[in-house]
């Protein structure tokens, strides 16, 4: 329970800022506090100027709006309108360094900007030219802020896309992360028409909105959204596939606790042992390092390779793996 009120105040300034309503009792959750003393935090604010509106309903909810004038934060007007241009511009181009935290910082100022403040955002980058390296393809800032903005409050996202052969389709996603390659920016998404998860270049996508549908956060089969970028962008069309057969000397569920999510769940055999089977793409030497930081003795039955990498890395780190 945050006691500190100015303290309080600023933990909830930063919520309303996620471009998302936010019910009266989860307010009074995140903060450890009573509806009552949120309905006061909010009355706070207001005499402060934060244009708070309010909706009705058996647990009303609040969300931050855009004013006739700037909230006070502590930037004036022209820091407010040179803030916006730069992290649009460096978020239009996926400039090196300009992450997803920073596309966060412009949904929310973008939020609060007074419309006269807009116009002159938009009348500056439009007289602008940025010079980009390599390919780097030009995005809409509004295509990221909207997407951004869909992340963060965890709302379902429906966009067009074009494909890399030129098909066009319509998706319907729950947005994981935003990842930028530091020429791109890619969104990993579980797409609900495909039951699977799937990267988009943000550059290819139109039409973005989010439909307002809550969901829950699915579990990404890799650890982060970059490592699951990395694995997507490093596959191709033409990568072989093959199918592994390992056994490990330790209960499904202590070894599923130290596994590569990605690599699969084990089944329970007898014996306290478990067999772990898939299919992958990734070379055979990355497979075999993952199975050996779970930490377990264990046997590859397939494939022949595999067996013979594991064979390898047992035998320079001191351990018995193998077939």
């Amino acid at each position: 329970m945050t006691t500190d009120t100015p303290a309080r105040l600023l933990q909830l300034l930063s919520l309303l800022q996620t471009p998302r309503e936010w019910p009266g009792g989860e307010l009074a959750d995140r903060l450890g506090v009573s509806r009552r003393t949120v309905r006061r935090d909010i009355d706070r604010l207001r005499e402060l100027g934060y244009p708070v509106q309010a909706s009705k309903g058996s647990d009303g909810g609040y969300r931050l709006v855009a004013g006739k004038a700037m909230p006070p934060l502590v930037l004036d007007d022209e820091e407010a309108v040179a803030i916006a241009v730069g992290l649009r511009a460096g978020a239009g181009h996926a400039v090196e360094g300009v992450d997803e935290a920073s596309v966060r910082a412009l949904a929310k100022l973008e939020q609060v900007l007074p419309t006269r403040l807009r116009h002159r955002v938009a009348t500056l980058q439009a007289a602008t030219t940025p010079l980009t390296s390599g390919d780097g393809a030009s995005i809409a800032p509004e295509t990221l802020t909207v997407m951004a903005s869909a992340v963060a409050g965890q709302e379902r996202l429906r966009f067009a896309y074009r494909a890399k052969d030129g098909t066009e389709s319509r998706r319907l996603t729950e947005p994981y992360r935003l990842v930028s390659t530091g020429r791109r920016w890619y969104l990993v998404a579980y797409d609900l028409d495909r039951a699977d998860w799937r990267t988009f270049r943000v550059d290819r996508v139109r039409e973005p909105f989010a439909t307002g549908a809550r969901f829950a956060l699915r579990e990404l089969p890799t650890g982060s959204a970059a490592e699951y970028l990395r694995r997507s962008l490093w596959r191709s069309p033409d990568t072989p596939e093959y199918e592994y057969d390992v056994t490990f000397a330790a209960p499904a569920q202590s070894v599923s606790a130290r596994l590569s999510p990605w690599l699969g769940r084990p089944e329970e055999e007898a014996d306290d042992s478990c067999r772990l089977r898939g299919t992958t793409t990734d070379p055979v030497e990355w497979v075999a390092v993952r199975l050996a930081m779970a930490g377990y003795e264990f046997s590859v039955h397939a494939p022949e390779e595999l067996v013979d990498s594991v064979r390898e890395l047992g035998g320079r780190m001191g351990r018995a793996a193998g077939g």
